[in-house]
């Protein structure tokens, strides 16, 4: 499992030009997070939206908030190695002496164009992991989307990176007619409008006119479960240790 996903722990040093190694691939999606303090925000980028110049431009969204995409210092000009990344000396990712989780995933690099939907997608899918990374323009208009991965997505959490919109997530245990947002603790809803009340295919997945999936550019990350690697479900609580 570790050769496509990789949990990396890492202590900031505030510098230009860090190298953090030891993740074992080059991944295509890093999900970094201070851990200790709630003062800074979760950064998440990927292959399809770039890594930046290292000038100030890496593009990120934060899985804790509704803000469009905006550009950080957040990783140098080499960007990510075939072993980690170089981080550059933003504090949110590289404040010196605080201690960091970066979680990696390996898609299929860089991506490439996808005609199975009424939307033509960018598409960097790992089929051996059930993994996918999926970049379209919305149209505000029901749609389908390509997604790569041959097999039917259990969990799909999507972004407008165009715009201040909540997060959606689609999970198979909520159904079609249910979404959850990654940005508010909110409990689950109805909503019609965020994949037209349709489940994905092995092929497709299917928004609605919803701002949150289907508006201005969109980045989706698509999961599958794969034997001995991941697995989506749900559980009841009791209350009891």
């Amino acid at each position: 499992a570790t050769d496509y996903f990789n949990t990396k722990l890492y202590t900031g040093n505030g510098s230009n030009n860090t190298a953090i190694t030891g993740v074992g691939f080059q991944p295509d999606f890093v999900w970094i997070k201070n851990k200790e303090t709630d003062t800074y925000e979760h950064h998440l980028m990927d292959v399809i939206r770039g890594w930046g110049t290292g000038s100030s431009d890496t593009p990120n969204i934060t899985s804790n908030n509704n803000a469009a995409e905006y550009d950080r210092n957040i990783f140098s000009s080499t960007g990510v190695t075939a072993d980690g990344f170089n981080l550059n000396n933003y504090t949110d990712t590289n404040e010196n002496g605080h201690d960091f989780v970066a979680w990696n995933w390996k898609a299929n690099g860089a991506g490439s164009s996808n005609t199975d939907g009424s939307i033509t997608s960018t598409v960097s899918a790992n089929t051996t992991t059930g993994f996918s990374i999926v970049k379209f323009t919305g149209t505000g208009s029901t749609a389908t989307v390509g997604h790569g991965l041959g097999v039917t997505p259990k969990m799909i959490i999507f972004k407008n990176t165009s715009s201040a919109v909540d997060w959606r997530v689609y999970h198979e245990t909520l159904g079609n007619t249910n979404r959850l947002c990654l940005n508010d603790n909110s409990a689950s809803n109805n909503d019609d409008s965020a994949f037209n009340d349709t489940s994905p295919t092995s092929t497709v997945f299917t928004v609605g006119g919803s701002s949150s999936t289907n508006a201005g550019t969109m980045i989706a990350y698509c999961f599958a479960p794969k034997t001995g690697y991941s697995k989506f479900g749900s559980y009841t609580g009791n209350g009891n240790a």
